[in-house]
């Protein structure tokens, strides 16, 4: 039947998010002629995305509920600049009914599906029956209405552990959790339950029968108004950590085109049996028997989009505004042709040594390579909010073969410079090289089971970069411009220096040979390192008869160094005074251990505590981070308050230590 377009056409566009996303939709809406306008927050100023937009106006305060999350904010700026489309992007509002509903109420073209559909597919549950109905294969599960916790308690057992907790309401690994028997089944669910109520304002929770390493599979999917549509392949985000992915990749090494063909039919049917419009991904987990089952459907465009684009040739934001313009779907199935194989990472601004905590700050240095495809918002001397996700930039590399993708990928990481916060980088290396990613044999179980591997150092990598950052320190100052080649005095003696690599102290004693050339020892190796060209970020050296380059970035006595792909945190120590790092244990003050807002206080002025109990929860980058005791004793102050929003390294508590055998005053 063929039906007479219902156009719905706007000459300009607000994107209703921030950063690389932002930048993303504007590149493709600037490709169609329209005109863009950005909204931002304090924190995001002089943003890229704010900048790079024809319009911007400022909705709010650093803090998200304040800002992005703003429906009233963001409605006005439309108002204000004429915008008569909105695009949300994949992230904050993006899957929210509300908002769309509002944009429609506003007149406004929403570059997403209808409110109804988000509606549908948002509640996990609801989705979950609604998926039932249409025959699509779902995991055992319960997602009733009764959430009394013997109800859950017995739904479980009589599943089966390990079962899956899951926010019906939920998104981003928040409200979930892994319960491995019965006698944990409570504590778990109770944790899951808080951390959705915060993080949603809705407790509500389903169960899953959990199954043991699946592969993630996720269907991209794409409709128009007409009741046309069409799937896009599949992803594989299989490699992830506490349910946050962390390499995607398109074809998925484990699907078949038999495969592939039945998961795209499955996909279309749902979409098609919910009247859906636009673009969405329906997620399975697929066994190793090649059954696969219905999670969730994310009803919006996904981060790992740019794999799907690299494999089709298609610009699918490109596609998003045409269909919500009322154009009809121009590709037909047999038109979709996947053509080599792509990879993406997500780069993030966390410390992998300390859990993986997210970090916040400016960037010293910030070079992407030029050969891959980057989608970010940085440079040089920008700042990495800590109100924000953690996520820097998504690195993309695409080649006839997966071999191909993984070596052209590897290779681009190793030339990434992004110094002055710590990354995943170097993380994010050694799982593309891991062997069983290399065969690709990766489950969701692949980072946990593998952790030691994937967190080991390269000693001779480490060994290098301490000799190269002592005589950097020593040959560059901060604010003076390099010098060359000219005679310089020789130090005759062995200069002691004492340094910190990544917070962990060692010494180093340079001999100065001739100029410029110098023997380095420490912690029982011996180097030869000769400078040849000192520039103001980028060094090149021979280290034991090898010459290489590294980049690198000075402050004062802090020295961030980027070398074979791998980035090196170092604190010149040697004049300092011995001092007491202020965040130790011993003189009882719980900092923040990063800029956030308390969402817990768990304990009050006087309350005895012991050692790692949870003082105080602070939120910050999407994640709850608990704070605990430094040591046993009594609570002696606490600083903060419920919903405040803290510094990093702010005094949180104090908590005054129970005395062990103390020698009354005046006996010694």
């Amino acid at each position: 039947m063929h039906h007479l377009p219902t156009l719905t056409p706007f000459h300009t566009l607000l994107i209703a998010n921030r950063g690389e996303i932002a930048l993303r939709i504007m590149r493709s809406a600037r490709a169609l002629g329209y005109r863009t306008v950005a909204v931002y927050s304090t924190a995001d100023a002089h943003a890229r995305h704010v900048l790079e937009a024809d319009q911007a106006v400022c909705i709010g305060e650093a803090l998200p509920a304040q800002s992005y999350l703003n429906i009233a904010a963001i409605l006005e700026a439309a108002r204000l600049t004429g915008a008569d489309a909105v695009h949300p992007g994949y992230g904050f509002l993006a899957e929210n009914a509300a908002f769309s509903h509002a944009c429609r109420e506003a007149g406004l073209v929403f570059i997403g599906p209808s409110p109804e559909a988000i509606t549908a597919m948002g509640d996990k549950a609801g989705a979950k029956r609604l998926m039932q109905a249409a025959g699509v294969p779902c995991i055992p599960g319960y997602q009733g209405d009764d959430q009394s916790d013997s109800r859950l308690a017995s739904e479980a057992q009589a599943l089966g552990f390990p079962v899956m907790v899951k926010a019906t309401a939920g998104g981003g690994g928040r409200g979930m959790r892994l319960v491995a028997n019965a006698a944990e089944f409570l504590t778990l669910l109770h944790s899951a339950q808080s951390e959705a109520k915060n993080a949603f304002g809705d407790a509500t929770v389903l169960l899953e029968r959990a199954l043991v390493e699946p592969r993630h599979i996720e269907i991209q999917v794409f409709a128009d108004r007409y009741g046309h549509a069409i799937h896009l392949g599949e992803r594989d985000c299989s490699v992830q950590r506490r349910h946050q992915k962390v390499v995607e990749e398109a074809p998925s090494p484990a699907v078949s085109p038999d495969l592939r063909a039945r998961m795209g039919a499955t996909a279309v049917a749902a979409v098609q049996a919910i009247a859906y419009e636009g673009a969405g991904t329906l997620e399975f987990l697929l066994d190793e028997a090649g059954n696969y089952f219905f999670m969730e459907m994310n009803t919006r465009l996904q981060v790992e989009h740019p794999v799907t684009e690299a494999i089709t040739g298609l610009d699918l934001v490109e596609m998003q505004m045409r269909v919500a313009a009322g154009e009809p779907l121009k590709l037909q199935q047999n038109d979709v042709r996947l053509t080599g194989h792509a990879i993406e990472v997500r780069l993030c601004a966390e410390d992998v040594a300390q859990g993986f905590m997210p970090q916040s700050g400016a960037l010293a240095l910030w070079h992407m390579p030029q050969h891959l495809r980057v989608d970010h918002a940085l440079k040089t001397s920008a700042e990495m909010p800590a109100f924000y996700d953690s996520m820097m930039a998504k690195v993309i590399s695409h080649g006839s073969t997966r071999e191909e993708a993984r070596r052209k990928l590897c290779s681009g990481l190793q030339d990434a410079v992004a110094l002055g916060v710590r990354t995943n980088q170097a993380f994010l290396q050694r799982c593309l090289s891991h062997p069983v990613f290399v065969a690709g044999a990766a489950t969701t179980g692949f980072i946990a089971q593998h952790l030691d591997a994937l967190l080991e150092r390269d000693s001779v990598a480490d060994a290098h970069a301490k000799a190269l950052a002592a005589v950097l320190l020593l040959e560059s100052a901060s604010g003076v411009k390099p010098r060359g080649h000219e005679p310089r005095l020789l130090h005759k003696l062995p200069l002691n220096m004492q340094l910190e690599m990544d917070g962990a102290p060692y010494a180093v004693a340079l001999t100065q040979n001739t100029a410029h050339r110098y023997e380095a020892s420490s912690e029982g190796h011996r180097h030869q390192l000769e400078l040849l060209e000192l520039g103001t970020h980028a060094v090149r050296f021979v280290c034991n008869g090898v010459m290489e380059r590294a980049a690198f970035a000075r402050d004062g006595a802090h020295l961030w160094l980027s070398y074979r792909g791998l980035t090196f945190d170092v604190l010149d120590q040697t004049r300092a005074a011995s001092r007491k790092v202020g965040n130790t244990a011993s003189d009882g003050k719980l900092r923040a251990s990063m800029n956030g807002r308390i969402v817990a206080v768990l304990v009050a002025v006087g309350e005895p505590v012991q050692a790692g109990q949870s003082i105080v929860t602070l939120e910050a980058m999407k994640m709850e981070h608990i704070h605990v005791a430094p040591h046993s004793g009594t609570v002696r102050a606490l600083h903060v308050v419920m919903g405040e929003q803290v510094p990093s390294s702010r005094v949180l508590a104090e908590i005054e230590a129970t005395p062990v055998n103390e020698t009354p005053p005046g006996t010694a």
